[in-house]
């Protein structure tokens, strides 16, 4: 059984900054009801974590900091200049 490693990206734009963490999956819980879930990336603020997106194995760094930023735009959390 191998190990997480939990990766992070801060994106900085127009003097706000914005602190992404990844985590692992998580397995189902047939009580519940909740399905599996695969490693995502999560958006933290104010000592909350939000969803974001999954998270791709061997994505470039760069191509993983566009992803945010887009995501980013399409929540209106930074303008789509």
């Amino acid at each position: 059984m191998g190990s997480y490693k939990v990766l992070q990206h801060r994106i900085s734009h127009a003097g706000k900054s914005f602190h992404f963490v990844s985590y692992d999956g998580v397995p189902a819980n047939v009580r519940r009801g909740e399905p599996a879930t695969g490693p995502m990336w999560y958006l933290m603020r104010a000592g909350k974590r939000w969803p974001v997106m999954p998270q791709v194995a061997g994505q470039a760094e760069s191509e993983t900091a566009s992803a945010l930023g887009s995501w980013l735009k399409s929540e209106g959390l930074v303008s789509a200049k």
